[in-house]
């Protein structure tokens, strides 16, 4: 299958898949997850829907049927003249084996890339080392430039820690 975009109607299994790849548990049953840094939800309707009337704001799905379950995410939107931000790259924990994620990257990238983007950014978390390091085996470079945790924000989650910060992450399109 391939990357579509999210219709109103994906948003609660959206939600799941995220929340459950993310925190508690289930997101253990993957090789990278925030459960140990952060609590509560990483996203719910209601914020996911304001986010998507960002200006260029989409959020692809990937399923193996087209009436199949959703079995990864992206979140894309604009991030200044020709880059795109990617973010919330989501696999289900039981399938992280199987190079969803991979495919989900190429294929944003391909989409950038057909808009006329010259750079995918994104955001990671300074504390997950091992995800930081895959995506620097796919390409993406540190730029150095660092972001605070939003500790005063409740939709980022509850921080177990109080040393939380980003890196920001490019590569050249």
């Amino acid at each position: 299958m391939s990357l579509t975009l999210a219709t109103p109607a994906d948003l609660p299994a959206v939600v799941a898949l995220v929340n459950s790849a993310y925190r508690g548990d289930s997101a253990k049953q993957g090789w990278t997850h925030e459960a140990d840094l952060l609590g509560g939800q990483r996203i719910d309707i209601e914020g996911l829907s304001l986010d998507l009337e960002k200006p260029g704001a989409r959020l692809g799905v990937w399923r193996d049927s087209p009436d199949g379950d959703i079995l990864a995410c992206v979140w894309l939107e604009p991030a200044g003249a020709a880059k795109l931000y990617l973010g919330m790259l989501t696999v289900r924990p039981d399938l992280q084996g199987r190079q969803l994620g991979r495919h989900m990257i190429a294929a944003a990238e391909d989409l950038a890339r057909a808009e006329g983007m010259k750079t995918m950014r994104m955001t990671v978390i300074a504390a997950r080392a091992e995800l930081i390091a895959w995506y620097e085996r796919r390409g993406y470079a540190r730029t150095g430039e660092t972001q605070p945790f939003p500790y005063d924000d409740e939709r980022f989650g509850l921080p177990q820690r109080d040393d939380l910060s980003f890196v920001v992450l490019e590569k050249p399109l």
